[in-house]
């Protein structure tokens, strides 16, 4: 029996079940397989990105280092100590946050998380295909340039419609827990916002989400383009001579890891990541997206524009293996009963 993978895209999802009533709801199982998926791996991966944004932000103690400088000039040859500060990597910020706070700070903003990642990603798949169609029907179809307009397309939609979630997560993933007083929950969180930012204050940092489309763009081009290939390698034959699809399984997970984390390093320099959290913190000198770069830039270096990256991939490589295997097994379970 001959098993095909199908693709991780919507607009291929028409391939499970080809007629009326079937398909419909093949298509409505995925869609809420990429709902689930995505909630399973926002749980998992929260701890992670409580790190991350606390590398990010302006507000991370950092490390005083004394390094000997020795002065070759002088009769003595003595040396001076030169203080230097340090970013704190990722397992010294989730040493702090245990000793500090305790366990459940690890999973601050998991509340709007959860809330946000089902719609999310229901609403960028359902404008990454509607748009496909649309660019399909204006430039070469498949091809790499539908695929860019279509993922920035959806990932525009998405941004603005969903910034206002993702703006109280990271508030609360920010927020450190003091003795004697109760850390916020989602709802209080956002009432805070409202209060003393009004409608606006739900929408700071969405510049650089614009900005972080990016990352989308690039992410999907080299999926693609990795997909494309594992379709047209040749087949291994099995030993009871039966072919197995060149897109398997591990394939698509590999390709999707693959390009997510070459994405990743490309588009995170650009310190749309880093000045999104830094817009975001309460109270901040931070008011716009190039105000902040520059100062960023000046007072801390380019390399604070890496802070948090290595959490970040770390973080994806996982999310990505759980939603894709997720959606794997059930569009596999879909094919079976078809």
């Amino acid at each position: 029996m001959t098993l095909e993978i199908i693709p991780v895209e919507i607009t291929a999802e028409s391939k499970i079940i080809h007629h009326g009533t079937q398909r419909l709801r093949a298509l409505t199982a995925v869609r809420e397989v990429q709902k689930c998926g995505g909630t399973v791996g926002a749980i998992f991966t929260c701890p992670l990105e409580v790190i991350k944004t606390r590398l990010q932000s302006s507000r991370l103690a950092l490390r005083t280092v004394y390094y000997p400088q020795v002065h070759l000039g002088t009769i003595s040859g003595a040396g001076m100590v030169r203080p230097t500060s340090v970013t704190p990597g990722l397992l010294q910020v989730l040493k702090s946050i245990l000793e500090k706070e305790g366990p459940k700070s690890l999973f601050r903003g998991l509340g709007p998380n959860l809330v946000g990642v089902a719609p999310s990603r229901a609403v960028y798949f359902a404008c990454y295909s509607k748009a496909k169609e649309q660019f399909n029907g204006i430039f070469v179809p498949n091809s790499n340039t539908v695929h860019i307009f279509s993922a920035g397309s959806a990932a525009f939609v998405t941004n603005t419609l969903m910034n206002p979630i993702w703006m109280v997560k990271t508030r609360m993933q920010l927020e450190r827990k003091v003795r004697g007083r109760k850390q916020m929950n989602t709802l209080q969180c956002a009432r805070h916002v409202y209060q003393t930012e009004g409608v606006r204050g739900f929408y700071r940092g969405l510049t650089a989400s614009y900005a972080g489309i990016s990352e989308t763009i690039i992410c999907f081009a080299i999926y693609e383009s990795l997909k494309k290939c594992l379709k047209e390698a040749p087949t291994v034959s099995s030993s009871d001579g039966t072919e197995k699809s060149s897109s398997s399984f591990f394939g698509l997970m590999a390709a999707a890891a693959v390009s997510k984390g070459c994405a990743s390093c490309i588009a995170y320099p650009h310190g749309q990541k880093v000045i999104r959290t830094r817009l975001r913190e309460e109270g901040s000198k931070y008011k716009s997206f190039m105000q902040t770069a520059r100062l960023v830039f000046r007072e801390e270096g380019y390399l604070a524009f890496y802070r948090g990256l290595f959490a970040q991939l770390i973080r994806q490589i996982p999310n990505t293996a759980i939603v894709l295997s997720t959606y794997e097994f059930i569009v596999y379970l879909l094919g079976e009963r078809a």
